[in-house]
């Protein structure tokens, strides 16, 4: 268990983070969310160690995290950091040797790596010869191939189309699956909606929300439907039952004043348009955090 307990970092004019508390488990993959500037990246240092925080204490097992746990964590920053004129082999079982991994093992791990990711053609291969789908696989191998204990992953679908995508979410939830403890964090909000159990949305260095993601989307939940429809449905623009109206071609997204009930609302308008479905829907993670962010 990673334990994060009121983190706070300063720096000469600046709070980047103000008593930051979270836990995570095994097996599970928590999100860390957040706008540009929120403080997650320093939440990140600061649980690898690379900087130290002003007050707090990050614990896994009930001890600090400190040099000790470096070969039990594997990282993937945001922003590449691979040595763009070695051969693809050549950087992995490098990077591998920094993790106490012998030139043997790390060739024979990457290998399996390159063959599970469909890039083992790019072995020999330098770098900048790579697109930037293949080199965020390269660099993504580099964060797993010692086999860490916490895995984070900062924005990890960066330069994938939507097959490489699904290939390495399926990755991910492997490692989950295995008992890895994963931080998540990126703007992509439908990805983190999809693989996420808990997330932490973070603004301005403080906690905005935390949790469950089923707890938050009931916390945050509206009395939001979602009609299928054949005909003309601009009349919905004067219903006064209506908070917030979306209209599609075929269909629109409406969220009910509180007072509204979702059976009733139907019945006042089936007579105006054919209804083809009528469904109440749960608030996505990214109108979550759009709505939390601006509160």
């Amino acid at each position: 268990m990673l334990v994060v307990q009121n983190l706070r970092k300063e720096y000469t004019n600046t709070v980047a983070i103000d008593d930051i508390t979270f836990t995570l488990q095994p097996g599970k993959i928590f999100g860390l969310i957040g706008p540009n500037g929120a403080g997650k990246t320093t939440t990140i240092r600061i649980i690898l160690n690379i900087i130290k925080p002003t007050s707090g204490v990050v614990l896994f097992d009930g001890k600090p995290m400190d040099r000790s746990c470096q070969n039990i964590t594997g990282y993937l920053p945001e922003e590449r950091g691979l040595y763009k004129k070695s051969r693809t082999i050549d950087v992995i079982v490098y990077l591998a040797s920094l993790k106490n991994i012998s030139s043997h093992k790390a060739l024979q791990l990457a290998n399996d790596w390159l063959a599970k990711l469909d890039i083992l053609e790019a072995k020999n291969k330098k770098i900048e010869e790579l697109s930037k789908g293949n080199q965020q696989k390269i660099q993504f191998i580099t964060s797993v191939i010692h086999d860490p204990k916490i895995l984070i992953l900062d924005e990890p679908f960066t330069g994938f189309d939507p097959i490489n995508q699904q290939l390495i979410k399926e990755t991910i939830l492997s490692l989950a699956n295995a008992g890895k403890i994963i931080v998540l964090s990126t703007h992509q909000m439908d990805l983190a909606e999809k693989l996420c159990n808990d997330i932490f949305l973070i603004n301005n260095g403080k906690e905005v929300c935390s949790g469950k993601l089923s707890e938050i989307k009931r916390q945050y939940g509206t009395q939001s439907i979602k009609i299928e429809y054949q005909g003309d449905a601009t009349f919905l623009n004067q219903n006064k039952d209506i908070a917030h109206l979306d209209i599609y071609q075929n269909y629109a997204e409406v969220q009910l004043h509180d007072a509204v009930n979702p059976s009733l609302f139907l019945r006042s308008i089936v007579d105006k348009i054919e209804i083809k479905n009528f469904s109440v829907i749960e608030p996505t993670l990214n109108k979550i955090f759009i709505d939390a962010v601006k509160h």
